[in-house]
């Protein structure tokens, strides 16, 4: 009896996780053919409020790693940090940078942990894990969800309206991307959830050699222009085949 009680008691509270990252802000990590790229939701900044000092959703766990996620953002703090030094100790015992798979395993070992330990409650996020191994050009992506299971995957969602991104990215998604398809993507499937545009979407684009990119407002500003052109464009001509028939 007593343990069907603890049971239900650990099932309430992975649901209760789960349902603090459906209702977090939406995030999206694509593969490319060389590279790996996350784009997540921002909050609009308040009035009063220092943009400069407000937290990316996008985080840098080691040269060669980024982590974004939906859900309570103290929550993620303390997952990134432990996600960071373990990644340095990896690096101080064994003289090499982790593996992308490695550091998921290592995530959602603590995500699970925390769902049947003592005085503690399940982690309220779930989390994209996006880079490249070392000496390899070949870009990783894999999520883990507050129970600690995790998967590996070409292109997905997480986070407010995941199923209506995830459609999209079913029917768009191609393989063999380069990396300005693949960025226009992200911003492309973005924009089914975001209404406000460039201002409440950040970008982040990873490449062998540990190279970081995180595209400005003005660079995110392009890609959403040309996206409503297209978007106009398409219109114009479901229109004139409406009017022909």
């Amino acid at each position: 009896m007593f343990l069907r009680r603890v049971i239900l008691y650990i099932r309430v509270e992975v649901e209760y996780a789960s349902e603090a990252v459906k209702r977090g802000t939406c995030a999206v990590g694509i593969k490319g053919s060389l590279c790996v790229v996350l784009g997540c939701e921002k909050r609009t900044t308040l009035k009063l409020q220092d943009p400069r000092i407000t937290p990316s959703k996008i985080c840098k766990v080691d040269n060669h790693v980024l982590l974004t996620f939906a859900g309570l953002n103290a929550d993620a703090r303390i997952l990134v940090d432990k996600a960071r030094v373990e990644a340095q100790s990896h690096r101080l015992n064994l003289e090499d940078s982790v593996s992308i798979e490695y550091l998921t395993k290592y995530v959602a070992g603590v995500q699970q942990r925390y769902t049947q330990s003592g005085g503690v409650r399940p982690f309220g996020i779930a989390t994209m894990i996006a880079g490249f191994d070392s000496n390899d050009t070949v870009p990783k992506l894999y999520q883990t969800e507050p129970s600690g299971v995790y998967n590996a995957w070409k292109a997905h969602a997480i986070g407010r309206s995941a199923k209506t991104v995830k459609e999209f990215l079913e029917k768009n998604y191609e393989e063999n991307l380069s990396d300005e398809q693949t960025i226009k993507l992200t911003v492309k499937s973005l924009l089914e959830v975001v209404q406000t545009g460039a201002k409440n979407i950040e970008v982040s684009v990873l490449k062998p050699n540990n190279v970081i990119e995180q595209l400005t407002i003005e660079e995110i500003s392009k890609y959403v222009e040309e996206i409503e052109a297209e978007k106009q464009k398409e219109a114009e001509k479901k229109k004139k085949k409406s009017s022909r028939d």
